[in-house]
């Protein structure tokens, strides 16, 4: 499984679907699970979180230094 594939997939998903994006806040093994359709091991499922929370992190300080860009 290439984690960093599986990280992309559920950003794409999250961020186009409001619901998982919540349970994704409550329960972030649980909708990796769901999106992914298999019960992983705990510690991989916790590397697909970080890089998940890590890489929406990163787009939205872009998206608001590309907002504070055209400001000026």
């Amino acid at each position: 499984m290439d984690i960093k594939e599986q990280i992309s997939h559920m950003v794409d998903k999250i961020t186009k679907d409001n619901t998982l994006r919540a349970q994704f806040q409550k329960e972030p093994i649980k909708a990796v699970e769901q999106v992914l359709g298999v019960d992983l091991p705990d510690e991989l499922v916790e590397k697909i979180i970080q890089g998940v929370k890590s890489k929406i992190s990163v787009d939205k300080l872009s998206s608001a230094a590309d907002a504070l860009k055209k400001l000026f």
